[in-house]
């Protein structure tokens, strides 16, 4: 088991349910790779690859790209906290693009589910470069929960 899942709500379970969401097709394709995890917060790096451009003449990471790493990296956040399976959808996602990325360099995603309820998850997400205190783009975002897991409600 990785060390650095150790403070999950549940270790054994977010091994099994950290790499299954990287091995999901759109993960997979755009590499994504989580790099920590702990209570309620995770992050995830998207490797600079060419064909994730949106704009060629100014090599800019496709806006869509973005949004993927983003609402991903909100998604595993809220499986911190839980103990069991359960299916959860996004509802609502915001995002505050606030600069483009950097051609070649890899964009990391830091999000946190700061409020559990028996149906609704909270996150905030920061996406960045090289410094966090220079963000790519900031977001909030709220998940339906489906499951029974009522995990860390607060």
């Amino acid at each position: 088991m990785n060390s650095l899942w150790l403070p999950v709500a549940n270790p054994d379970f977010f091994a099994q349910v950290g790499p299954w969401f990287m091995a999901l097709p759109h993960c997979k394709t755009l590499g994504l790779e989580l790099v920590a995890a702990e209570k309620g917060k995770v992050t995830i790096k998207l490797p600079f690859k060419p064909e994730l451009i949106g704009n060629p003449e100014t090599s800019v990471l496709h806006g869509g790209v973005v949004t993927s790493l983003i609402d991903t990296s909100s998604g595993v956040a809220l499986y911190t906290l839980l103990h069991m399976p359960e299916a959860a959808a996004t509802l609502d996602l915001r995002i505050d693009y606030l600069r483009p990325a950097k051609p070649d360099l890899p964009l990391y995603c830091t999000a946190e589910c700061y409020r559990l309820t028996d149906s609704i998850a909270f996150t905030r997400a920061t996406a960045y470069q090289e410094d966090p205190a220079k963000p790519v783009a900031h977001s909030v975002a709220t998940f339906a929960r489906t499951g029974s897991d009522k995990g860390e409600a607060a």
